[in-house]
């Protein structure tokens, strides 16, 4: 199975893809950097060519295309690093990598790495930034596709990059991936699949499986975590808010984790 990778804005996915390929030898397809580059040779800010891309969608057309067809003819096993590469790759490891909006503007103020299109005279001009981007980006996946981009129960895995080194998450990912495809295997690779050509077993889609911060979830700082892949399954229920997820219930079970230094809990999620 091929990997598709997308995510908050600031969550860390070229990081990721980066580990991917130079760690464990994926070969990587990345549709950000086009994207970026196109509002570059336009002198646009991303945020500008989202806005663009809206009344323009030979850019999104593009970039779909060339998914969907190397998913369809690699002989190699892909790391696609793409906003709806989810949705047009075929057989394919959806993965959604989820951050603190907090976090997310740390990391993009700090990074000097993002050009003269990008550039932020504070944190919370980029917070401010980042969440008008994400709701730019909503409209138009949804005007465009139909499509509901932060509903995580559209991933095979979400794992939470708030206050975890990224060689850490490469591992998680690689550990769920197989973990996926073995469950596959035990009950008979399925010939169903929904519109977002995830596989479905019986009459239901494969729950996705949410890993998330413990520190995050509470709000509070990540000092105590083991720094590992350690993961604490709860029965716990977290939604989607305003800013950032939050527990629905489940919270005591929540709190023993991040007690005692868990670097995930697995919860489950209500839209």
């Amino acid at each position: 199975m091929h990997i598709t990778l997308t995510g908050n804005l600031g969550s860390g996915k070229s990081t990721i893809a980066k580990i991917m390929a130079d760690k464990y030898g994926y070969t990587i397809y990345s549709t950000g950097k086009i994207q970026r580059e196109l509002a570059e040779e336009r002198g646009l800010t991303v945020l500008e060519m989202n806005k663009l891309m809206q009344q323009d969608h030979s850019f999104d057309n593009i970039i779909d295309e060339k998914v969907t067809q190397l998913s369809r003819e690699s002989k190699e096993e892909l790391f696609i690093d793409s906003r709806l590469a989810w949705h047009f790759a075929e057989k394919a490891f959806k993965v959604f990598l989820s951050v603190s909006i907090d976090e997310a503007a740390r990391r993009v103020y700090n990074d000097d790495k993002r050009g003269d299109v990008e550039t932020y005279t504070s944190i919370e001009e980029a917070k401010a930034n980042l969440i008008e981007r994400a709701r730019t980006e909503d409209v138009r996946y949804k005007d465009i596709y139909g499509l509901d981009y932060f509903n995580l129960a559209n991933y095979d895995l979400v794992l939470d990059s708030t206050f975890t080194k990224p060689e850490v998450l490469a591992s998680v990912l690689l550990s769920e991936k197989k973990r996926y495809e073995e469950f596959l295997i035990r009950n008979g690779l399925p010939e169903n699949f929904d519109k977002n050509k995830n596989p479905v077993i019986g009459n239901n889609k494969i729950a996705p499986r949410i890993l998330l911060s413990p520190s995050r979830l509470l709000g509070i700082s990540a000092g105590n975590t083991r720094d590992n892949d350690e993961i604490y399954d709860t029965g716990a229920v977290v939604k989607s808010g305003a800013e950032d997820i939050e527990i629905v219930s489940g919270r005591e079970e929540i709190e023993k984790a991040a007690r005692e230094g868990y670097e995930f809990v697995s919860v489950g999620y209500v839209r």
